[in-house]
């Protein structure tokens, strides 16, 4: 099930399930195929890395994508994780926040 852009590169969501619930972090990237995001800081794993020409070995941090589902965008507006909706304006879809009602920038 497609999420239909209801979050984007850039927003700003909070982990609602699995290991790192609770956490806050930028998305950098969203890989609607999959239905995943991937959010800086948050599900980071370890990687090894063998030193090479012109590159240091050593372990890595390294965030991985999580389910979309167990994100929430937090509303530029009011500052609280909410559910997106969509409203049309001026022949456009935005993005519409469900607790404040204010459309969401970006």
């Amino acid at each position: 099930m497609n999420s239909g852009n209801k979050i984007k590169k850039g927003d700003l969501v909070k982990v609602v399930a699995g290991k790192d619930n609770g956490k806050e972090g930028k998305v950098l990237r969203v890989m609607s195929k999959e239905n995943k995001v991937l959010v800086e800081d948050v599900n980071v794993a370890k990687r090894h890395i063998r030193k090479m020409e012109g590159l240091e070995g050593g372990i890595l941090n390294i965030s991985k994508p999580i389910n979309l589902s167990n994100v929430m965008l937090i509303c530029p507006n009011c500052k609280k994780p909410s559910r997106v909706g969509f409203e049309g304006h001026d022949k456009t879809k935005v993005r519409v926040c469900k607790k404040c009602k204010e459309v969401i920038k970006g």
